[in-house]
């Protein structure tokens, strides 16, 4: 009886371990993620406790994405209209002025909030803000 109780116990525990696991969302359109984005902060991954502070906004619309509001050295500046792409399930959104680009994953998307996972695993996290 002692055996099914820890075995039980075990089984109940990685069940619980497994579903807090962040799957991603694949994205299939442009217009999952369309939209004014303000990026409130950014984390090294999902777990983790440390958050850092951002300024941005994203404005993605007609398939081109703007990233206004950067900080920079104490200043500002806006980067420029690009055309991003859903590329096997994910954003890419590429570097202005040189090959290559980034790559999201979709880990929730609704009407008032957005989380990315980066390459790396870093989550960037939005509230939705009105058209300006």
């Amino acid at each position: 009886m002692m055996k099914k109780i820890i075995l039980a116990s075990i089984v109940l525990a990685m069940s619980v371990f497994t579903s807090i696991g962040y799957a991603d969302i694949e994205l299939t359109s442009k217009e999952q993620l369309e939209g004014n984005w303000k990026l409130q902060y950014t984390k090294s991954s999902a777990t983790s406790k440390q958050m850092i502070k951002r300024e941005d906004t994203w404005v993605m619309k007609d398939g081109k994405i703007v990233i206004l509001n950067i900080p920079m050295g104490g200043k500002h500046y806006d980067q420029p209209a690009v055309t991003y792409v859903i590329e096997n399930g994910k954003l890419l959104v590429p570097y202005v002025g040189r090959a290559g680009g980034d790559h999201f994953s979709l880990v929730s998307v609704d009407d008032k909030n957005l989380v990315l996972k980066g390459t790396y695993g870093e989550h960037y996290y939005f509230d939705s803000v009105p058209a300006k």
